[in-house]
């Protein structure tokens, strides 16, 4: 079972679209056919898709996906920390967070299900443990959450913003600034869908950065999230003419090797659930982004 509640930038929206703004990786078809088939309430009752959402509006939809058989797979996970509580996993890249349309082996859930003895149930059986995700291409750190104890602290905490998230990033051009603030608004490309764009009614989202180092054609970057919108880091690089080395999405169209977007989540930095000791986890940039950078030297 998931659950949305309705914030600012969806109010007085129809269900149906404001669904479609916020599950953005569920196709409009798909919530279409949820809603056809009743599997979404809106504070506790059906609506119809025209339904005009208010603002804390609680709605909660059944995944139709349940019913997949997801396998536990040994993936030999890189298990950076592991308790009772919280397990902390660096992601390599060309692997999905968890089973999502067509992909229903080979990602991190199903790592996960073969290397941890429990898992936290609140997100549903194709995100068990998951509170947060990066994307297929980057790599890098991720929380996971053992029980619904720290499912939930976790999730407080991110949406309050008090985890500590650091990305390395390689991007187009010089950046001639030591460091940066980009605070520009996110949601869905009114072009394209599939996609996200800095959008003038879309939801806050502030990325800092500071520069590590400078070669001839790229900047070797470090980012924060202050916030944790999809695609975050991307689109903001793109918005201010540096996009990520890589990045078939938002990057340059001559696409630069084949290892995705030169992006690394190299640090975490959290809460524990359980103790509330600060823990703070650090990665090597992998392989492909260490020798590419030597190779520009």
């Amino acid at each position: 079972m998931g659950k949305v509640i309705i914030d600012d930038n969806n109010v007085n929206v129809r269900l149906d679209k404001a669904l479609a703004n916020i599950l953005i990786d569920k196709s409009r078809n798909y919530i279409e056919s949820l809603l056809d088939d009743k599997l979404i309430t809106v504070n506790g009752k059906f609506e119809k898709p025209s339904y005009k959402v208010k603002l804390n509006d609680v709605i909660e939809y059944e995944e139709k996906s349940l019913n997949l058989d997801i396998e536990a797979e040994d993936l030999d996970l890189d298990i950076v920390y592991e308790d009772d509580y919280v397990a902390v996993i660096n992601k390599p890249k060309g692997m999905s967070v968890h089973p999502g349309a067509g992909v229903n082996e080979g990602t991190l859930v199903n790592g996960l299900l073969y290397e941890l003895d429990s898992l936290s149930t609140i997100n549903g059986v194709i995100r068990p443990g998951i509170v947060h995700r990066i994307d297929k291409d980057t790599t890098g750190l991720l929380m996971i959450a053992k029980n619904d104890i720290a499912s939930k602290s976790l999730t407080e905490q991110l949406k309050k913003h008090e985890c500590n998230r650091i990305y390395h990033a390689l991007v187009y051009g010089v950046i001639a600034e030591t460091k940066g603030r980009i605070n520009a608004p996110i949601g869905r490309d009114p072009n394209d869908r599939k996609k996200m764009a800095v959008v003038k009614d879309g939801k806050e989202a502030i990325t800092n950065f500071k520069v590590l180092k400078r070669f001839k054609e790229f900047t070797y970057i470090e980012c924060k999230l202050e916030t944790g919108r999809t695609h975050q880091i991307r689109v903001h690089l793109e918005y201010i003419g540096h996009p990520l080395v890589g990045d078939r999405v938002y990057g340059r169209r001559k696409v630069i090797g084949d290892s995705g977007q030169f992006l690394h989540a190299k640090t975490i930095g959290f809460k524990h659930p359980k103790t509330q000791e600060w823990m703070e986890f650090d990665s090597e940039l992998p392989d492909y982004f260490k020798e590419f950078m030597d190779n520009l030297e």
